[in-house]
């Protein structure tokens, strides 16, 4: 089980941080830059009526309200936000599953101890493997180093 903590913390949860940062970057940019294009394009029609801005005016009006609706289409449509949530969620998860393990080694008294077998189980299956997988993972990491290994812990997500 020590060797799942460690891959879990080291490998899964890492990546869904990693992830998470990205999509919650790419959100930012995209909340701030939606409404800066639109007032772009609003600021080029509005030189429209001039004689002298007249003819670069309303392609720079057309053009830089076009890429807006398309950064708000992909924000909005493409749920970046959701994405975001998404990763921290199942970082989350990774987590609880960490803590989960760690409260039930450092426990002391075995009559508050989960069953070994039982909480071996029960660990595969909230990370949807098998028991002989979950020990497999775990013996190749013990002689290879979690970074070696290209599988994650999880095969769930």
């Amino acid at each position: 089980m020590t060797e799942i903590f460690g891959f879990i913390r080291k490998k899964d949860k890492a990546d869904y941080l990693r992830l998470g940062g990205k999509a919650l970057k790419l959100n930012k940019f995209l909340a701030i830059s939606g409404p800066v294009l639109t007032g772009l394009a609003a600021l080029g029609f509005a030189f429209v009526g001039s004689p002298d801005h007249g003819s670069w005016a309303v392609v720079l009006g057309v053009v830089v309200g076009a890429l807006a609706s398309v950064v708000n289409t992909f924000e909005h449509g493409g749920q970046v936000g959701m994405v975001f949530e998404m990763y921290q969620n199942n970082a989350g998860f990774f987590k609880l599953v960490e803590e989960s393990i760690e409260s039930n080694l450092t426990e002391n008294d075995m009559e508050r101890r989960e069953n070994g077998e039982l909480f071996e189980m029960k660990v595969a299956l909230q990370l949807g493997r098998s028991l002989s997988q979950l020990r497999d993972l775990a013996a190749s990491s013990s002689g290879k180093g979690e970074e070696d290994i290209e599988e994650f812990a999880s095969k769930l997500f």
